[in-house]
């Protein structure tokens, strides 16, 4: 008995003991070494983990179901042929005719009841709107709004119990970490391709003077023609942006995509679903990247954050304390490394929201709270210079020089543009207003006076800094 006792308990160790080696031979935990060479320099041995290996099986299977190929037909009016000779030479007969076109892209589903996010430069312009879900089923959808800002636009289609992505946190994504791009490039529907997260706040050139908000998402996923729209998902299956543009000299893939990160998306996508607009919340700074100088000046530890250079009277920083010369590092606790960060980080707020601003002021750390409006100053205010504040921009009446520059006896100058209804309006400084609602105007004070009296629209007339007539307008609420 003792001897059988005796052999089980041998049998156990043994088994334990091999086991145990095997374990030790196949341990897939991460182990780094560090070793000094001879010639002083270092090199490292990094054994990863089964789980640090990318699996993308459970993030595509369950993401590519709530992707959706979008087209969208558009028309153009362009003059027709000339019907004669006579005609074409004395320009008769070129009466416009209209011309379909018809384009694509993406989309991704977020509601199960229908409601669909993709870009506003997919949808720009159409007058139908056509969505194809993943298992080839087609429905009509109609444009629920748009905000070209952040190129974000929702769509709707009338169907129920619909597969979603749940959205991620954007701001949790790290550098390195593996993602997937989901859309239809060229056509090619429900395409799956990996990448890594290359870089974040990223921007790019403004060449058209909109005003923009960019803190893109930079993947080397490849992303081409037709994935505008489409989903960016971690390895959980979330949505962390939605791809949007790519840079290249060819129009395809050289190596570079950018998304909308995701939690700018979902506020900017329960505005539009909640309210039809956007309700923007405007700090109301002017800032600029930390320089060497300014690191030295100011005896900062980093290059974090961004250097505030003009506070606007009035506006939410101004009535929260903060300064000229301030560094703003921080909004809510999340750090803020550039101006980009910053756009993203006020964007995801709406007016009447409040915050803690982190800022750095004489060499100290300061926690400020700030009260988020809506445009960075009520109409009307007058800073220090005179300018007078008219739906984000700042009015002046035009002087003598600049009048006789442009051939003109009246007008009013805006002098700045910052956040709000003339630049999303696509307005640059140096525009001269000659007429409000088909009334002429010779000061700020006429201007006001007859935007206030406005019930529905605000339909100004003058010429540009070149000189150049043109025309804009806004609603009035």
């Amino acid at each position: 008995m003792k001897k059988s006792i005796l052999i089980v308990l041998l049998s156990a160790i043994v088994g334990g003991l091999t086991a145990f080696a095997v374990v030790k031979n196949t341990d897939t935990s991460e182990k780094m070494t560090v070793v000094d060479t001879t010639g002083g320099g270092q090199y490292r041995t990094v054994n990863l983990s089964l789980s640090d290996y990318p699996d993308f099986t459970y993030a595509a299977e369950s993401a590519v179901d709530a992707v959706v190929y979008v087209k969208v037909v558009a028309k153009d009016v362009v003059t027709g042929i000339p019907g004669s000779i006579f005609d074409f030479f004395f320009g008769y007969g070129a009466t416009p005719q209209e011309r379909e076109k018809v384009g694509s892209g993406s989309g991704v589903i977020i509601r199960p009841d229908g409601y669909i996010v993709t870009n506003n430069h997919v949808v720009e312009g159409a007058t139908e709107i056509q969505v194809t879900l993943n298992n080839n089923k087609t429905f009509d959808a109609r444009l629920i709004g748009t905000d070209p800002a952040t190129d974000v636009a929702i769509i709707k289609i009338d169907a129920e119990g619909l597969p979603v992505i749940p959205f991620g946190n954007s701001d949790e994504l790290r550098l390195g970490e593996w993602v997937l791009a989901i859309g239809s490039p060229y056509d090619l529907r429900s395409t799956i391709t990996a990448g890594i997260v290359s870089a974040k706040g990223r921007s790019m050139p403004n060449y058209d003077g909109e005003f923009k908000i960019e803190s893109f998402i930079q993947t080397d996923a490849a992303v081409n023609p037709g994935n505008s729209g489409g989903a960016l998902v971690d390895k959980k299956g979330n949505l962390v942006g939605v791809n949007t543009a790519i840079i290249s000299q060819t129009g395809s893939y050289t190596g570079y995509s950018f998304a909308i990160p995701s939690n700018m998306v979902k506020k900017v996508a329960e505005d539009l679903i909640d309210f039809g607009s956007v309700k923007r919340a405007v700090l109301g700074i002017t800032m600029t990247p930390i320089t060497d100088k300014i690191v030295k000046e100011l005896k900062l530890s980093s290059f974090d954050g961004v250097y505030i250079t003009e506070v606007l009277k009035g506006s939410a920083a101004d009535q929260a304390g903060i300064r000229k010369g301030d560094v703003l590092i921080a909004v809510d606790s999340v750090s803020v490394r550039n101006a980009a960060a910053v756009q993203e980080a006020v964007n995801s707020y709406r007016p009447g929201d409040e915050a803690e601003l982190t800022i750095i002021r004489d060499g100290k750390e300061k926690v400020v709270h700030v009260e988020f409006k809506s445009t960075m100053v009520d109409n009307g205010s007058v800073d220090e210079e005179g300018a007078v504040a008219f739906y984000g921009s700042r009015i002046k009446e035009a002087g003598k020089e600049k009048l006789e520059s442009l051939g003109l006896d009246r007008g009013v100058e805006i002098v700045s543009v910052g956040p709000g209804k003339i630049m999303d309006a696509g307005v640059s400084e140096g525009f001269v207003i000659l007429y409000v609602n088909d009334q002429p105007v010779s000061t700020p004070k006429d201007v006001l006076d007859i935007a206030r009296k406005s019930k529905r629209a605000v339909y100004i007339e003058g010429v540009t800094s070149y000189g150049r007539p043109s025309y804009f307008g806004f609603g009035a609420e």
